[in-house]
């Protein structure tokens, strides 16, 4: 069974949420390029872009 956290770090959710934004809008390559400059760790990247079943909620 796997759990779904939601993310607690305001700051790392909403470059999260930019970078799925960019892979809606532009592409997945695009996606990565900006979430891997802003550090973001490579399988964080892989699971919010390839596998959107398993993206954390952001606290709102």
């Amino acid at each position: 069974m796997q759990q779904h956290y939601q993310r607690s770090d305001s700051h790392s959710s909403a470059i999260v949420e930019r970078g799925i934004i960019v892979q809606s809008t532009f592409n997945t390559v695009c996606a990565i390029e900006y979430l891997r400059s802003h550090n973001v760790q490579p399988q964080i990247i892989e699971r919010v872009l390839l596998h959107p079943q398993q993206r954390r909620q952001a606290v709102h």
